[in-house]
């Protein structure tokens, strides 16, 4: 008589292994089927400050060597003031109250035109007192 009795051969270890192998193939592999979901953009809420309306100036301040100064004002390309004369020292306080880099620039300028006028102020002098010299000998 032939056996029909078979061994019973454990399936459950077979079956552990078999599903930690594929736990372990599918951790290797990254997955590509569900990309990560992008973070939203924060959106910016609308201003409620009220848009400041610029307005184009344009100031320009001429010296020459002299010490003389003028002032140019232009708005949106049109000349408002022209020629305007402007003394010397309110150059120098404006030019103080912008930017020291401004102030140094300026002074320069101004000293100079200073020392020509103390050079020409001698001269003067000097020549004064020839005329005065000269006056006095006529009246003798």
């Amino acid at each position: 008589m032939v056996s029909t009795e078979t061994e019973a051969v454990p399936a459950e270890p077979e079956t552990a292994a078999a599903t930690e192998s594929a736990e372990q193939a599918e951790a290797a592999v990254p997955e590509t089927a569900e990309p990560a979901p992008k973070k939203a953009r924060a959106t910016r809420a609308p201003s409620t400050a009220k848009k400041t309306r610029t307005v184009e100036l344009t100031l320009t301040v001429t010296g020459t060597a002299e010490g003389d100064w003028q002032a140019e004002l232009s708005q949106g390309g049109k000349r408002v003031v022209q020629g305007l004369a402007i003394p010397a020292a309110a150059v120098s306080r404006a030019a103080a109250e912008l930017h020291e880099d401004i102030s140094k620039a300026i002074e320069v300028v101004i000293d100079t035109a200073r020392e020509a006028h103390r050079a020409r102020m001698a001269e003067l002098e000097a020549e004064l007192s020839k005329v005065k010299a000269a006056l006095a000998e006529l009246q003798d």
